[in-house]
């Protein structure tokens, strides 16, 4: 056994007894199995679904249907305040006319070539141009103060078709066949109705009880019982009316379903279409007359 050891340690593997801690240590093992490649870039996740991305499509789709609705109203009040402005200068011009002759413009003045009444001209409106100095054109009762803004000539209208974008409350409560045959009218217009072939003297100022509450002058609106026609006749309500051509959708769309109106005060209101042709109580019906009286029965004749 000493012999042995004696070789073992001749051969130096052997230091008191344990192995040399200097010795080289046995070769690493490594192991022939790859390693998964590593992957330095990040990969993200989609920035939206397709549930996600029709949320917001709708959400824009809402949000520019309101918009939209604002703007178009927006317009259209901008329209009815333009229009409102309109009718302003036009009762403005009636009282200025008032002011000098102390009568009201006639509705119609057929004698006018005649020498008869000469400052009312042919009619009201001739009379309120004299008053404001438009020049005289086949055009004037269609530009300016005379045009509403929310408002054309229909273009199925006939080419001989009027149209007229403000009407003069000449006759007040009526029917159209009374209109043309009465010895008498109850608005503004003269004491004979447009439809005759003489002029009837005019109105005197003194003949309006309220003023603040008689309908002067404003969008032109000839209606009553739910009908109403645009543009051909003026301001009246008459019995006996038929839609034309679409007349009744027209003028409820005109301003939202409201008449801009000047009052024989002066003053302007947004009055509803169906205030003005369809309450049948007295205080409606008497807005019309320069009497201020209901005159129901007017609209039997």
């Amino acid at each position: 056994m000493k012999r042995i050891r004696d070789s073992i340690i001749a051969s130096g593997l052997w230091t008191d007894g344990l192995l040399d801690r200097e010795s080289t240590p046995p070769p690493l093992h490594h192991s022939t199995t790859p390693r998964p490649a590593t992957n330095n870039v990040v990969q993200s996740k989609p920035a939206f679904t397709l549930i996600e991305l029709l949320v917001v499509v709708a959400v824009i789709g809402i949000l520019s249907a309101l918009l939209l609705t604002a703007l178009m109203a927006a317009k259209e009040r901008v329209k009815q305040a333009e229009c409102a402005h309109n009718v302003r200068q036009l009762g403005l011009a009636v009282q200025l006319f008032v002011s000098d002759h102390h009568v009201y413009p006639l509705a119609a003045n057929p004698d006018c070539f005649k020498g008869k009444f000469q400052e009312h001209d042919s009619g009201w409106q001739g009379a309120l141009r004299r008053v404001i100095n438009c020049p005289v054109t086949n055009v004037v009762f269609s530009q300016g103060i005379w045009e509403c803004p929310a408002a054309s000539r229909p273009k199925i209208f006939p080419p001989n078709q009027g149209w007229i974008a403000y009407g003069y409350n000449g006759d007040g409560l009526g029917t159209i066949a009374g209109a043309k045959s009465r010895s008498f009218c109850l608005g503004l217009g003269g004491h004979s109705p447009w439809g005759l072939a003489a002029s009837g003297e005019p109105v005197n100022e003194s003949e309006v009880v309220s003023p603040s509450r008689l309908y002067m002058l404003g969008d032109a609106f000839t209606g009553n019982d739910g009908v109403i026609v645009d543009g051909t006749w003026g301001l009246h309500r008459w019995s006996g009316l038929r839609d034309y051509l679409g007349s009744t959708k027209r003028s409820m769309a005109r301003h939202n379903g409201k008449a801009n109106m000047a009052f024989a005060d002066g003053h302007v209101e947004a009055v509803s279409l169906k205030h003005l042709f369809q309450n049948t109580t007295d205080a409606a019906l008497s807005q019309w007359n320069r009497d201020n009286l209901p005159h129901r029965e007017a609209l039997s004749h």
